[in-house]
């Protein structure tokens, strides 16, 4: 009689720590959302450009996504967890993945010499040892000779072919290929153009209907000619105390879409990693293949790489993060995962914030829901 007892007191008392358990994790994540509700408040003004912020849990919780400020300041239309704004440099990461995908579609190999693809470089023999592999780890030695402080005008609307046609002219390289990191935007300039002799199609329609589309990210675009004027938020910086737009026409390169032409959501940024995650549209040997930092055998420089293709790898306050950064005209883009902590941060800013600041404020908020 007495056995038969217990075991129901038991299972009360597991239902009673487990109540416990969820009462105290939602308290927790309450006091999270308020402290970092107030951050933002007390350090982005409401009629300025912002931020927009998502933290989550990959495929299980969205534990904050809100936005800061307004995507223009000429209509007020407020910043949103929706809102699409330029990712700069986290561009690079679509057009590494697609040039992956073609890898595993027997398309392409990341060995395959560049020459394979750009026949007309000056000195054919200079770059006879430069693969794709380090352009999509900015280990080709290339330099970005582009004449854009001489010739700005021409480089507001250059497209990827035109930024790369410089490159295409160099007569000499910074080192040998894999010797060391330098990092290079006209090198995605280039592998766009590559995704585009492969594919048969635009690399932008590729990334859309290889990426965007198995990873349900319906409203993200991709610069392609024209600026996308319709449903973006526009990039601002202060001079002199008053915001000026600096973006699409003021900013040089912007149409070289290659290196920092995807315009998203931090919403359908969580989308793309949780893709990434779930193998939406390339395999978990790829993943690992892109997020695996890469080192070449002659590698010499007394730094040790951080990059695959073309994911960084670092410690930030003393976690392991995989992601990284954009940054173009008075666009910043931040896109992190903490494998330890299975957490991911993503932010967006259209007003030249100082986004690392902004990361490490809710990392040190985020103690207090361990």
């Amino acid at each position: 009689m007495q056995n038969r007892l217990i075991k129901p007191c038991l299972a009360i008392v597991a239902t009673i720590t487990l109540l416990s358990s969820c009462k105290l994790k939602a308290h927790q994540e309450e006091n999270f959302q308020n402290s970092l509700d107030l951050y933002f408040r007390s350090t982005i003004k409401s009629d300025g450009p912002g931020i927009a912020i998502i933290v989550a849990k990959p495929n299980k919780d969205i534990l904050f996504a809100k936005g800061y400020g307004v995507e223009d300041i000429n209509t007020k239309a407020p910043i949103t967890s929706k809102t699409l704004f330029n990712l700069g440099s986290v561009s690079k990461t679509f057009v590494g993945f697609a040039i992956l995908k073609l890898q595993e579609q027997g398309k392409l190999s990341i060995e395959d010499p560049i020459l394979k693809y750009f026949p007309n470089f000056k000195d054919s023999n200079l770059v006879k040892d430069i693969k794709i592999k380090h352009l999509l780890s900015h280990t080709s030695g290339l330099p970005d000779n582009r004449p854009v402080e001489i010739d700005s005008v021409f480089f507001l609307t250059a497209n990827d072919e035109q930024n790369f046609a410089p490159i295409l002219q160099n007569d000499s390289l910074l080192f040998q290929p894999g010797d060391r990191f330098e990092y290079s935007n006209p090198a995605f300039n280039g592998l766009a153009l590559i995704v585009e002799k492969v594919s048969g199609q635009k690399w932008q329609q590729y990334i859309k209907e290889n990426i965007f589309n198995p990873s349900g990210m319906a409203t993200s675009v991709i610069t392609d000619g024209a600026f996308p004027d319709k449903g973006v938020s526009h990039g601002y910086q202060q001079v002199n105390g008053k915001w000026q737009e600096y973006d699409f026409g003021e900013y040089p390169t912007f149409c070289a879409s290659g290196n920092g032409g995807v315009w998203s959501s931090v919403e359908e940024l969580l989308l793309y990693e949780e893709a990434i995650q779930k193998n939406k549209f390339v395999s978990d040997s790829t993943v690992k293949l892109a997020r695996r930092v890469f080192i070449p055998s002659n590698w010499k420089d007394t730094i040790p790489p951080n990059i695959g293709f073309d994911w960084f790898t670092e410690t930030f306050e003393g976690l392991k993060a995989i992601g990284h950064t954009g940054d173009q005209g008075g666009f910043r883009a931040d896109y992190f995962y903490y494998p330890e902590k299975k957490i991911f941060i993503g932010m967006i800013s259209n007003g030249s914030h100082d986004l690392g600041k902004v990361r490490k404020k809710v990392l040190e908020l985020m103690k207090g829901l361990e």
